[in-house]
């Protein structure tokens, strides 16, 4: 008679990450204020538990879901099944956020507004962390990381569209400022994407120079260091003088609207910043060029030129793209202080909101920046991967 082999009893496997996500889920059902009441938009609110901000049925059947998210997001299991089940527990919070909203403000008090608290927010965080968890183990392709930005887009715009979110405190300032709120996206755009257009114009020749001729490189490169070191507000502040001068001095510059203050000094504050990033991303791209590709490319008869123009950029264009995507992205942020000196952007909702300590006017502008800078980002991204694969 054989004996037989007794199989072990399957083992649970925790994940690290989800174990984090699961403890932060349970913290902010159970340990901080989902929503914020407040009786007009600078009064200080009184926090609302998942419980009190939610009808009694609502409530208790989302606390339960997400503890019970909270739970399996601890074990160990396939990312496609984590990336479906973090955009399902951010579904139901989009949805939590405004069924509160509703529920929460009498329908004829013009004056009280409700916001997300911490609780929101800590959900908001874990259940990002699970997706993008997900999708890092998933490795998507460059298309397929653009096409689940668009998804994202498309996912946010439907309660915004639909009037779900329109309870919030922050889609009141909205409302009140819809008209400003598109010119100024427009002039952040504008001011953080002329800015690093100008900087790619000047830079990719500097950068050329200091790859090819060390003196150069030797002057140049300090300078632009001295300069990324210069605090922003300090940056924005050292343009003021010099362009006030010559916007008083200069009839055609100041028709130009070159001025000590608005746009001009932001704008020229911003490419002083992107310089260096720029060139130094030229300068590593061209120095990773393969010396026999060079050689090969001098072999056949090229000309400097023509092996700079049709080898050595095309093989530096991952470099210089990723130098490309990190200047985006730290200009857009850069952009919302520009609204000290009159810049514009962003940055006007978020001064004006803490002049008049009204948070969610904060929001107003600190929210579009936030997703503006991870668009870029998730953009480039994509853009630089598939410039290596043209390039491999």
């Amino acid at each position: 008679m054989t004996d037989r082999a007794v199989p072990s009893a399957r083992r649970v496997t925790l994940d690290k990450v989800g174990i984090l996500i699961g403890v932060l889920t349970i913290v902010a059902v159970f340990g901080m204020p989902f929503m914020v009441l407040r009786p007009n938009r600078i009064a200080a609110g009184t926090g609302l538990s998942t419980f009190a901000a939610l009808p009694a049925v609502q409530g208790a059947a989302l606390a339960a879901l997400w503890v019970v998210g909270a739970l399996w997001a601890m074990m160990a299991s396939r990312p496609a099944w984590r990336l479906a089940a973090g955009c399902t527990w951010l579904a139901t919070l989009a949805y939590a956020v405004g069924a509160a909203a509703a529920h929460v403000v009498a329908p004829d008090d013009a004056l009280a507004r409700v916001s997300p608290a911490a609780g929101v927010w800590l959900l908001l965080f874990a259940w990002a962390v699970l997706v993008a968890d997900a999708l890092a183990r998933l490795a998507f392709g460059p298309w397929r990381r653009l096409v689940a930005l668009v998804v994202a887009i498309a996912a946010i715009s439907v309660p915004l569209a639909s009037g779900w979110w329109d309870g919030l405190s922050v889609m009141h300032e909205y409302a009140v400022r819809s008209d400003d709120f598109w010119r100024e996206a427009i002039r952040h755009i504008a001011l953080a994407g002329g800015s690093v257009a100008a900087a790619l114009v000047a830079g990719l020749p500097l950068g050329i120079a200091c790859a090819r001729i060390a003196p150069v490189r030797t002057i140049v490169m300090p300078v632009l260091n001295i300069v990324q070191t210069i605090p922003s507000i300090a940056m924005y502040g050292l343009m003021m003088a010099p362009l006030g001068l010559l916007a008083a001095h200069v009839p055609l510059a100041a028709a130009l609207g070159i001025r000590g203050i608005g746009v001009a000094p932001a704008v020229l504050a911003l490419f002083l910043y992107s310089l260096l990033p720029i060139a130094s991303s030229v300068v590593v791209g061209l120095e990773q060029v393969p010396s026999h590709v060079t050689e090969a490319a001098r072999a056949m008869g090229m000309t400097r030129v023509q092996r700079l123009l049709r080898v050595d950029l095309v093989l530096a264009l991952p470099v210089i793209l990723s130098g490309v995507r990190i200047v985006l992205v730290q200009n857009i942020g850069l952009t919302a202080v520009a609204a000290l000196i009159g810049g514009g952007g962003f940055g006007t909702f978020i001064f004006q909101g803490i002049g008049q300590s009204a948070a969610d006017l904060v929001l107003l502008g600190a929210i579009p920046t936030i997703a503006l800078a991870l668009a870029a980002a998730v953009v480039f991204e994509a853009a630089t991967t598939l410039a290596k694969g043209r390039t491999a």
